[in-house]
């Protein structure tokens, strides 16, 4: 009995103290909006000093940065939005990690190219770049007309054959699909791969990645988007709303997944054994009615996968150089082009959000800062 009353008294103070420190850090919670400073070079840049959707967002002067001795100060010339951006929203899971009454951060953006306009001090650092460069990248709060880059870190050279704009359309969706296919899913010449969600940002980059490896590609899509998906290389294209690929007999080495609309035992069907399904996405950007139901479903399959032969994997994409000179190689070589849906001005961030969040867009939203 009295181990049951500590037991129990133990969980109310754990409980208690939860609770108030949600409360502190609530009430804490501030951001740079909060604290005025004068602004004596200014540049624009989007804010959102509050969580909410994309009427949040505002173009505010803010004060040009300044590259340290290990930096590149960029003039963007053209950026991208992501799903990530979407975050501006304030999901309350990661509230605790983005601030909880207002966001911590209140820049927006990772995708962007643009012209190298200075470099650090320490020229080892600088590496090889100088004033002129023509550069492409990911860097937090791109959405902006400057932004300062560490030299050594995911800052590449722009391929001569892409436009700003192209190059800008890159980095986050094609990394991810980059490392989803190559070190997840350890794709190989000569397997069959399909890719579900092929229309998105990041499934015309994966169409395009898995074709350069030697791979025979299907990839799934609505049926406005199949002769677009069937352009970019895919060598089969399955309309989703005429046919079920889980339901064909066709088998697979590896599968894409960037929609999470089928069970484990679905697409566990079509894999060949030992087989490997990369659990990318959970289809259109946003929160989104069905995600959480396709959130517990992904969960599932991790788990069961643990079982079989056959694996279910997930993860979270990384930026470095190597990946990104890669990408780069790639666009040079004519082996990936980015699709762009859509493009907007700075002052139109709002209404390029608002469109990505309908979840529709094909390839990718740009945003052109010339």
């Amino acid at each position: 009995m009295k181990l049951k009353r500590v037991l129990k008294w133990s969980a109310s103070v754990i409980l208690l103290a939860l609770v108030v420190w949600l409360f502190i850090a609530y009430w804490r919670s501030t951001n740079e909006c909060d604290r005025k400073t004068a602004v004596h070079n200014p540049t624009k840049a989007i804010l959102h000093c509050e969580y909410g959707g994309p009427e949040v967002l505002k173009v505010e002067d803010v004060e040009k940065p300044v590259p340290n001795d290990n930096q590149i100060l960029v003039r963007v010339r053209a950026a991208s939005v992501n799903p990530l951006d979407l975050t501006i929203r304030g999901p309350l899971l990661l509230r605790p990690l983005f601030g909880m009454r207002k966001p911590k951060d209140t820049r927006l953006g990772v995708d962007y190219a643009g012209t190298v306009e200075a470099v650090g001090k320490n020229p080892a650092a600088a590496g090889q770049f100088k004033p002129g460069d023509e550069v492409f990248g990911g860097k937090n709060g791109a959405l902006a007309e400057y932004v300062c880059v560490l030299a050594d870190r995911s800052v590449v050279p722009k391929p001569a054959n892409m436009t700003f704009e192209q190059a800008a359309a890159v980095p986050v969706a094609a990394i991810t699909a980059l490392q989803g296919l190559r070190d997840k899913g350890k794709i190989q010449a000569g397997q069959k791969v399909l890719i579900n969600g092929a229309s998105g940002g990041v499934g015309t980059f994966a169409v395009q990645i898995a074709k350069s490896f030697g791979t025979e590609v299907t990839g799934v899509c609505s049926t406005r988007n199949v002769d677009l998906v069937r352009s970019i290389g895919a060598d089969h294209v399955i309309d989703y709303t005429k046919e079920d690929f889980t339901k064909t007999d066709q088998r697979y080495d590896l599968i894409f997944d960037l929609v999470g609309n089928h069970s484990f035992s679905e697409r566990r069907r079509i894999l060949n054994p030992n087989g490997i399904c990369v659990m990318a996405g959970v289809g259109g950007a946003g929160w989104h009615d069905g995600m959480g139901m396709r959130l517990a479903g992904e969960l599932n399959a991790y788990v069961r996968s643990r079982f079989v032969s056959l694996k279910f994997i997930a993860y979270i994409a990384q930026f470095n150089k190597q990946d990104m000179t890669f990408l780069a190689d790639l666009m040079q070589s004519g082996k990936m082009t980015p699709v762009i849906d859509r493009t907007y001005k700075l002052n139109e961030t709002a209404d390029a959000l608002r469109y990505l969040e309908q979840g529709h867009a094909r390839g990718k939203v740009v945003i052109n800062l010339e």
